[in-house]
């Protein structure tokens, strides 16, 4: 290479690679079933939760308001934040995962985020709910009544149970944590189940743990080994079960109470890295996995003022945004400006191009066919939109993409849970498509498909070239799972692998 090129892209690149080379401990907090309106910070108008936690990460780093989980429900947005890659181009086309003897979801030859990172000298562990997959072998003499009640759901796994295909065979060296939220009771650490405990304990178990993480590995990651841990929570979920000592609190419920004690465990572990000087070291991110759940009595909070979608239509399940749009917190002081908020359009897929770009690795072909980089922004570096567009998904399997402000739906309803259902908004005459310009309609209440069917068709090329390819980033074709199919209409269905 030249040495006037070299000394140019070194001065372009120079900040990147300083980044890159500090190589930061990485806290992501994933929370369970949280809307965007729920945090106070991003809804002080139409919210009625206080969460004075989250509000400091979000007033003390940078806040995306435009961030959006991979899919409207659990289990594909966890497989796409640990990969880098759509879920939908896996074998879950739909739904999720019982959790329990479900095959593993991430193949075993795919390289994970924790994985990349422990390639760099990194220490990764996982301590919460896994929810992608993993078989088990009871031990000898298990119960047969402890075994029914393990089918029904009423328990975890018989403890000594030996877990196969979990957490620490996909990158993680350490896992604490539970499968998830049915058979939460069934306490797992790496490969072995190891208690039943009532359900109602575990996001305090969690939040101590993951504390206690931090306290062990303070030393080696201020001596220069770093850490990366992953926390995905178990609340807000069903079943909602604060503890006595939150019950009560918020004003509205057993749904308020629960993310305020969700809030206060975050807070926990910001505090364990102020007292072991690790919070100038370490990115902390914040998020949730999809929406706000109807299950924690929506109608009854609006009722009371408190809408945990905010503005957006839909929550958990729906391909409209209140199903993913969430809170995203980022904070790294002295790297990331405080009290700064970006519109970048983004993923939870882009943890691992980000985490790359963090520490100067260079990603496989055959990796993160759907991660973008998120570094720029996070510097305060970004010029233009980082990313060319998004894919949205729902519990159904209907797509939506998103790209600027225009985003168009592939159904004529929810997708998910809302009313109307797709069938139902199909026997009521709507369209087979949505589109709207979120710009000027960020509640999804005005369908342009009709006025603008040149944004229609270029959209759903767009998709179908993702699709196609196998990547919706820059590089060499690659092949999905299963064959994908994106469905419109009875009459019009287009598969492709």
């Amino acid at each position: 290479m030249h040495p006037l090129r070299r000394f140019l892209i070194g001065l372009l690149l120079g900040p990147f690679l300083l980044a890159a080379a500090e190589k930061p401990n990485l806290v992501y907090i994933l929370a369970d079933d949280l809307g965007y309106g729920d945090v106070q910070a991003l809804n002080p108008d139409r919210g009625r939760i206080r969460t004075p936690h989250l509000d400091r990460l979000a007033a003390q780093g940078l806040t995306f308001t435009d961030a959006h989980s991979g899919s409207s429900v659990c289990t594909p947005t966890r497989y796409g934040l640990l990969t880098g890659r759509y879920a939908w181009r896996s074998r879950l086309q739909r739904g999720v995962l019982d959790g329990t003897d479900d095959p593993p979801l991430i193949a075993e030859n795919r390289l994970t985020v924790p994985g990349l990172l422990r390639q760099h000298g990194y220490t990764t562990a996982a301590i919460g709910k896994w929810h992608l997959g993993f078989l088990s072998e009871r031990p000898a003499g298990a119960s047969a009544a402890a075994e029914a009640k393990r089918k029904t759901g009423e328990r975890g796994l018989p403890v000594g149970s030996r877990i196969i295909g979990g957490p620490i065979t996909r990158g993680f060296d350490y896992f604490w944590g539970c499968s998830n939220a049915r058979t939460m009771s069934g306490l797992i650490e790496n490969d072995r189940v190891i208690e039943n405990l009532p359900p109602i304990e575990m996001l305090p178990r969690l939040g101590r743990q993951a504390v206690r993480y931090l306290a062990d590995h303070a030393a080696a990651a201020r001596a220069g080994r770093p850490f990366f841990l992953y926390v995905p929570l178990t609340a807000p979920h069903t079943p909602i079960l604060p503890t006595a000592e939150w019950q009560g609190k918020s004003g509205l419920g057993a749904y308020g109470d629960f993310v305020m004690q969700t809030d206060a465990i975050v807070g926990d572990i910001l505090t364990a890295l102020d007292q072991h000087g690790l919070a100038d070291s370490t990115l902390v991110i914040f998020t949730a996995d999809n929406g706000c759940s109807p299950a924690a009595g929506t109608p009854e909070l609006e009722k009371q003022g408190h809408h945990a979608s905010a503005q957006y239509r839909g929550y958990k399940a729906d391909i409209w945004d209140g199903g993913h749009r969430v809170p995203f917190f980022a904070r790294w002081p002295g790297r990331i400006p405080a009290g700064r908020r970006s519109d970048q359009l983004i993923c939870h897929t882009d943890l691992m191009a980000t985490c790359a770009d963090l520490i100067g690795a260079r990603l496989p072909a055959d990796a993160a066919e759907d991660s973008v980089s998120l570094l720029p922004a996070l510097l305060g570096r970004d010029q233009a939109p980082l990313r060319e567009a998004v894919v949205h998904h729902s519990i159904n399997g209907r797509f939506s993409i998103r790209q600027g402000s225009w985003k168009l739906n592939l159904c004529a309803g929810s997708g998910g849970w809302a009313k109307p259902g797709d069938a139902e908004a199909q026997a009521a005459g709507l369209p087979p498509v949505q589109l709207y310009d979120l710009a000027r309609d960020p509640g999804e209440t005005r369908n342009l498909q009709a006025e603008r069917p040149e944004v229609v068709a270029r959209l759903r090329r767009l998709l179908e070239s993702y699709v196609a390819r196998g990547r919706s980033t820059p590089g060499p074709e690659q092949r999905n799972d299963v064959a994908v199919e994106l469905e419109t209409t009875p009459a019009r269905r287009t598969k492709q692998k």
